[in-house]
């Protein structure tokens, strides 16, 4: 093989459907860029507790992880590895208390959340959504 293997920080994200099927956004106290709540996965620890871990951190929801919908590989802007797994996640409740990392939060249409969202972002809203209509 010719190429570099991509050693990846694992990063996962819930695109979570409220009670109306709207998504939740979340704003970055970093930049102000949109995103879907999330963070990076520990040392050892299982996928689905790490991603129930970093959504209640960030958004004090305890989501319903469904199963994964989109994957997506990147080398950041300082040339480190990425790798992200988004999952398509449900919850009853839409009350949300947001952690310093973020400084606003919205319930939003699919469509909505498409325009806010990074283009990988949206794929996974998008796969998301489809799973969510059946």
């Amino acid at each position: 093989m010719t190429e570099e293997p991509l050693r990846a920080t694992v990063s996962l994200r819930g695109v979570l459907f409220g009670p109306d099927s709207e998504v939740l956004v979340v704003r970055r106290a970093s930049d102000g860029g949109w995103e879907l709540p999330g963070g990076r996965l520990g040392a050892g620890e299982p996928v689905v507790r790490g991603l129930r871990r970093e959504v209640e951190e960030e958004t004090s929801l305890n989501p319903d992880v469904e199963e994964p919908v989109h994957t997506f590989a990147w080398l950041n802007d300082a040339g480190r590895g990425r790798f992200a797994v988004y999952y398509y996640c449900t919850i009853d409740g839409k009350s949300v208390s947001l952690s310093a990392e973020h400084t606003d939060y919205d319930w939003v249409a699919v469509e909505t959340a498409k325009e806010r969202l990074s283009e990988t972002q949206t794929e996974a809203v998008v796969c998301a959504w489809e799973i969510h209509e059946q």
